[in-house]
């Protein structure tokens, strides 16, 4: 399923644009998180860069 709607990193309104924000032409971003499955094999990694941002 292709996600249609998106988020300015700038103001941070919806749109569904693609390209850049209509209302201050900044960039956008997909706000749906990614989905989550028992046997990714990459979460070490997502792990790690959290614990040294803090994050957890």
């Amino acid at each position: 399923m292709k996600w249609l709607l998106r988020r300015c990193v700038k103001c941070g309104r919806y749109t569904l644009r693609t390209n850049s924000c209509p209302y201050c032409g900044g960039p956008l971003r997909v706000p749906h998180p990614p989905r989550f499955s028992p046997e990714d094999k990459y979460i070490r990694y997502r792990y790690r860069m959290k614990r040294e941002a803090g994050l957890l």
